[in-house]
């Protein structure tokens, strides 16, 4: 099949072939992805997500003093565990009734934005791009690099490439330009947040009640001539990725159905409001609603909500293909929320996490993650939300409720604005990120670089205010408190890779109950009790297959871009597991697969 041909319509005798890749090493845990490929059709029939890991921090955080857990659940993760602590410290600021001073909410919101400059440029530029870069396609795709050879880059006055293939080359692992800039990039990011953090990745200034960083002004400018250092490398980036992803579109009809779903989106949130927000759950709602990025759901592109009080009752914790225990004959922590509003028995607050080994049977539990499902109570469904990698659902979320106006992004109704000032070669440059038509696999990737940019513009934002708090003098940035007999506490923010809760119970001043979801549960659930696949099986289950590849030398690349797409949580290295592929089938069965899709 040339590049320019549709694909063909009419369905062949089906040639089913079992592929599993396992371990996509990432770093909390091991994930395997389990198909079942169609190559006659060209299309993958079914996908089982799985992890070989069980870590166990809601068992062991029991009994502990609540003010380590956010030492402790930072180590949850290598690459994001200053999410972590954030999140935790959020709960707990909510289970001791303390507010930080004003000028520790902008260094923490300082922290997380360069944090998410870091990790969104390490994770798009040294590791999604490979599959997208001169060699990948070359290995899989020459007909289309081939054709990328012939094709001007739109955007060169902008990104200084020519063709879209030149822009491929220059991500060529440890080879191409741009790859190896983006290392780069990445030393200066994580410079700047330990400006604020002062540890990069388990930070060592983080405290429920505020920060231990010492508001010097020289703490500021640092970071900011940083900031400016690679303000020109964000523009640029957002047009490599605007050039690439819109030639593949144009140059491989239906290569929008790669990684499609249903458009479920969860985004809880980042990014608090110094001014307004008090931590205390019965204003959580208002103050939740001032993030500067806000939350939402959104499902078949409605908002549904962007309430953290509803977001957070809907919480549900389902079992069905996960490796444990019920727990719901189990006496509940919390029956009511501080508003009075019921708590169900599947809520995180009220889940008891029983471990039970057994063998994978991909017929009944084949994984450690549990299957996350926000109840919509208007369709009586649990739905399979994700992140779309983290930037998706926060640009979408943003635009959609149409409240941050600042200086430098403003939500729309229907797209976000990013104002960059000048840079060091390219002008003062206003970049909109507009809702897409589909949630996949390239528009998953393509918001990433437009969110590097919205958190270097609104870090512009935090670090003005923050300077003019210390030139006034306000240089507080700690509040004390007392850790209360009987609490209860929840932290909504943004892991670099989507939706980051933390969920606290304490008596007798000991955690009683502690439940952190981080995004990639929610991306990499199995089935739930309703036969409903998580986001990374919907996603890769019924998409076509573009590889230009037969069975003996498949490389999946089109399947790997759609976990990666995902962000599951660093994902360096694929393994081909079954050699060759084992030929399962070559029957007449045109059904085959019609309720897959």
């Amino acid at each position: 099949m040339t590049t320019t041909e549709a694909r063909p319509t009419e369905r062949k005798p089906p040639q089913l072939v079992d592929m599993s890749w396992d371990p996509i090493t990432r770093i909390i845990g091991n994930l395997g992805i389990y198909t079942k490929i169609d190559f006659a059709n060209r299309e993958v029939v079914e996908c089982h997500s799985t992890s070989s890991l069980f870590r166990g921090y809601s068992v062991f955080m029991k009994g502990k003093d609540p003010r380590d857990a956010g030492f402790i659940t930072s180590r949850i993760c290598g690459i994001c565990g200053d999410n972590h602590t954030t999140c935790s410290d959020y709960a707990q600021q909510m289970a001791y009734g303390v507010k930080p001073p004003p000028l520790a909410e902008h260094i923490v919101n300082l922290g997380e934005a360069a944090e998410y400059m870091f990790d969104h440029t390490i994770f798009q530029d040294n590791l999604v791009f490979v599959d997208f870069c001169e060699a990948m396609v070359k290995a899989t795709n020459p007909g289309l690099l081939a054709r990328a050879e012939r094709t001007d880059a739109p955007r060169g006055e902008i990104h200084g490439y020519r063709t879209i293939a030149d822009i491929m080359k220059a991500f060529n692992p440890f080879e191409g330009e741009v790859y190896k800039e983006a290392l780069k990039v990445s030393r200066v990011t994580r410079e700047m947040f330990c400006l604020m953090e002062g540890r990069h990745v388990h930070p060592s200034t983080l405290y429920p009640g505020g920060v231990g960083t010492m508001p010097q002004p020289t703490v500021f400018t640092d970071y900011l001539s940083r900031l400016m250092r690679v303000i020109d490398f964000v523009k640029k980036a957002v047009a490599m990725n605007d050039d690439v992803f819109d030639f593949f579109y144009e140059a491989l009809p239906g290569y929008e159905e790669v990684g499609r779903r249903r458009v479920l989106l969860g985004c809880w949130g980042a990014f608090q409001n110094p001014q307004t927000v008090d931590y205390r759950y019965e204003t959580m709602n208002s103050w939740g609603k001032d993030m500067y990025v806000t939350p939402g759901i959104i499902v078949d592109g409605e908002l549904v909500t962007n309430n953290l009080v509803d977001i957070n009752l809907g919480l549900r914790i389902m079992l069905g293909s996960s490796y444990y225990e019920d727990w719901v004959n189990e006496s509940p922590f919390v029956t009511h929320d501080p508003l009075g509003n019921p708590v169900d028995m599947r809520h995180p607050w009220n889940q008891t996490t029983v471990p039970v080994p057994q063998k994978r049977d991909f017929d009944d539990k084949y994984s450690w993650v549990m299957s996350p499902r926000w109840y919509d109570k208007r369709t009586d469904a649990h739905l399979a939300l994700d992140t779309g990698g983290g930037p998706l659902a926060r640009l979408w979320s943003t635009a959609l409720s149409g409240i941050v106006d600042t200086p430098y992004v403003k939500a729309t109704g229907h797209s976000v604005r990013i104002s960059l000032p000048k840079g060091e070669s390219l002008p003062e440059t206003t970049l909109e990120w507009r809702i897409p038509q589909w949630s996949n696999t390239i528009e998953r990737d393509r918001a990433r670089p437009y969110f590097v940019a919205y958190a270097a513009a609104m870090a512009l934002q935090f670090i003005e205010e923050a300077m003019g708090m210390v030139r006034a003098g306000e240089t507080k940035v700690f509040e004390n408190y007392e850790v209360p007999d009987e609490a209860i506490g929840c932290g909504f923010h943004e892991a670099v890779r989507g939706v980051l809760s933390h969920h606290l119970v304490i008596k007798d001043k000991k955690i009683a109950n502690y439940h952190p979801y981080p995004p990639t549960p929610w991306n990499a659930s199995p089935r739930d009790i309703y036969g409903t696949p998580g986001p990374y099986e919907d996603a890769v289950q019924g998409q076509p297959i573009f590889e230009e590849n037969g069975p003996d030398d498949f490389k999946g690349v089109d399947i790997m871009r759609t976990v990666r797409s995902f962000d599951p949580c660093l994902p360096c290295g694929v393994h081909m597991y079954v050699g060759k592929g084992k030929t399962l089938t070559t029957l007449h069965s045109p059904t085959y697969g019609a309720n897959h899709g």
